[in-house]
């Protein structure tokens, strides 16, 4: 069984409840985890707080040691954590060992980085006056991180807090909580002290209320649905605590008709089915110029009706489940939905018939929509493609604009000109042109309107965890 994990110590919760994490797949426990509450919030953030008095005076470079050291033990011990990812996510193995390569990535890039957290020296107006800003950690941060990349969602918030000489308290999905174990072991291991990172599991609403209403924490860094987020907000300004939100995605993709169309049909049914669909950034509302609309449409069937559908350890497959049974369902809802509103299913959209267990959906491709439909305005978070199709630049860039989210976007196009007008009127915090994948390691990611608030990765990251000074000195006593 998995405990909690306070001021280095492995503990049960305080109430001694716990919960049972299944294999999407099987449908098999993969796990027994303690099931924590705001007690045992409180206490890791007790734990944190003492911890940051001298975590905070380390140098970057101490901190970077350590940061490293995790990075290599991550990598040494990637066939180990895919096993579990896979467990206890469902998605392909390939899929796992690539994102806790990432992870690995992200431990390293903040080691450096954190050498970089400069400040300046500003001139003044006076010559009897110096100024200048310093950049010091904010405290205990609280982060709270979503199932569909149990190990990249942690890595990017926890690497930068630590980086920054933040301690924190960390609430991983209740759904795929046992790859962050390994996260924090090797962190352990690598020799971060006690109460620096502490793992709290369980009650999701009495954890972040008591993250919200405790003074010492300073800071939340969520990832997970706008719904949550926006109770964030609400609760964080009881006490001015801050936020960093990486909310939903309902990503636009602009396919011009200068384009290798079975090339862009071909990548996209394999961008779009990463991780089941289950990707904030995820390509998702496929908009195709009329030119080419009938050519995409039969090509991506075809590519889509190939993927293969099943258990993440089996070779050649492409899909896995679904996390969770309610997903599933939710899925489901939608195409229902969609059918009722006269939307045509070309392929997919069933649960496959070969399982008997497990949360499987097979990959669906839907046509006949329009900008009023449910697969345009929600969040999908499942293997459907919805096709769309547009008149011209100008219809293009209102269709992709019109929705709540503002995450990511995508334009494939060999006209330069049409690449840079589109990348500059599309409301998204991340464009992508020609490519499926535009976030790394090294760039800042956030969103724009209802998809979040802040950043991850890049220098941006960095600096959400550290308070600017001024200090200012009068020289003429």
């Amino acid at each position: 069984m998995k405990q909690q994990f306070i001021n280095g110590q492995f503990i049960d919760a305080i109430d001694k409840q716990t919960f049972e994490v299944l294999n999407p797949a099987t449908e098999e426990v993969v796990s027994l985890v303690s099931f924590g509450n705001d007690k045992d919030c409180l206490l890791a953030i007790d734990a944190a707080q003492t911890a940051f008095a001298a975590w905070s005076k380390t140098t970057p470079y101490q901190r970077a040691e350590i940061l490293k050291k995790a990075a290599n033990n991550i990598r040494e011990n990637i066939d180990a954590i895919a096993h579990t990812m896979v467990l206890e996510s469902g998605k392909p193995l390939p899929e796992a060992k690539g994102e806790i390569g990432v992870a690995a990535n992200l431990f390293e890039w903040y080691a450096e980085e954190a050498k970089r957290s400069y400040g300046k020296v500003i001139p003044t107006n006076r010559v009897d006056k110096r100024s200048s800003v310093i950049c010091q950690p904010m405290g205990v941060i609280g982060i709270i991180t979503a199932w569909n990349f149990p190990a990249y969602n942690p890595a990017r918030a926890w690497a930068a807090a630590l980086a920054a000489g933040c301690t924190v308290v960390a609430k991983p999905a209740e759904d795929t909580p046992l790859t962050a174990y390994h996260l924090a072991e090797t962190l352990v291991n690598a020799g971060l002290p006690n109460g620096v990172l502490n793992l709290v599991l369980g009650n999701a609403p009495a954890i972040g209320q008591a993250m919200l209403n405790h003074p010492h924490l300073k800071k939340i860094s969520f990832t997970g649905s706008t719904r949550v987020g926006k109770l964030l907000m609400d609760g964080a300004s009881k006490k001015h605590t801050k936020l960093s939100l990486e909310l939903g995605g309902n990503a636009p993709v602009l396919i011009f008709d200068d384009v290798d169309v079975d090339a862009v049909a071909k990548a996209a049914a394999i961008s779009r089915f990463r991780n089941n669909g289950q990707v904030c950034t995820s390509a998702q509302r496929f908009y195709v110029h009329k030119n080419i609309f009938e050519e995409f449409k039969i090509l991506i069937t075809k590519y889509v009706s190939a993927l293969k559908v099943g258990n993440g350890f089996e070779d050649g497959v492409n899909v896995g489940p679904l996390i969770t049974k309610k997903q599933q369902e939710s899925v489901l809802a939608l195409l229902e939905k969609a059918k009722a509103e006269g939307a045509e299913i070309l392929t997919g959209g069933n649960i496959p018939t070969k399982f008997s267990k497990g949360y499987f959906l097979q990959p669906c491709v839907v046509a006949g929509l329009t900008q009023a439909s449910a697969l345009a305005q929600n969040e999908i978070f499942g293997p459907v493609l919805p096709l769309f199709s547009f008149e011209d630049l100008d219809d293009a860039i209102a269709k992709a604009n019109d929705t709540e989210y503002g995450l990511a976007s995508y334009i494939f196009t060999n006209n330069l000109k049409t690449a840079t007008l589109a990348s500059e009127r599309l409301e998204f915090g991340i464009v992508g042109i020609n490519e499926w994948a535009p976030h790394g390691t090294e760039s800042p990611f956030g969103g724009w309107k209802q998809s979040g608030q802040g950043h991850e990765s890049g220098s941006e990251g960095l600096f959400e965890y550290l308070e600017k000074k001024l200090i200012s000195v009068g020289l003429s006593l």
